[in-house]
């Protein structure tokens, strides 16, 4: 299969810089699947598992949360707000914030402005656990 070049940051670090088969990651409008010769594209990312497969075929997935997708001249950036591999994760932690936005939502009015605050951080709970395993 055909290869590309793929470089994945985050205001932290530089998270991966090689060649890739492939990256899927979820976008604001719904999943997107890169591969070579993908035409130029830009999208904010959103919530959710990124999966990459390096140019050995290894996948590895990650938590990845916002941040910018832009695919140009055959070269894939991601600008993740945060991106953490499956191996980076702390399951236990990551239970523990899905128990408490969990707890803090059911005393929340929908029309409450922490509300959304609270539920982006219940997602990016699950995310991290569904990544996890």
């Amino acid at each position: 299969m055909a290869n590309f070049h793929l470089q994945i940051v985050t205001p932290d670090r530089l998270v991966f810089d090689g060649q890739a088969e492939k990256i899927i990651l979820r976008t604001v409008g719904g999943d997107a699947c890169i591969l070579a010769r993908h035409i130029d594209y830009a999208a904010p990312l959103g919530i959710g598992v990124a999966k990459v497969t390096d140019d050995q075929g290894n996948t590895r997935q990650a938590a990845c949360n916002g941040g910018m997708l832009s695919v140009s001249n055959g070269e894939v950036r991601v600008l993740a707000t945060t991106f953490e591999w499956e191996d980076e994760i702390d399951l236990t932690r990551a239970e523990n914030a899905r128990d408490e936005a969990q707890q803090q939502l059911e005393k929340l009015q929908k029309s409450d402005h922490d509300f959304a605050c609270v539920e982006a951080k219940l997602k990016r709970a699950l995310t991290r656990i569904q990544t996890k395993g």
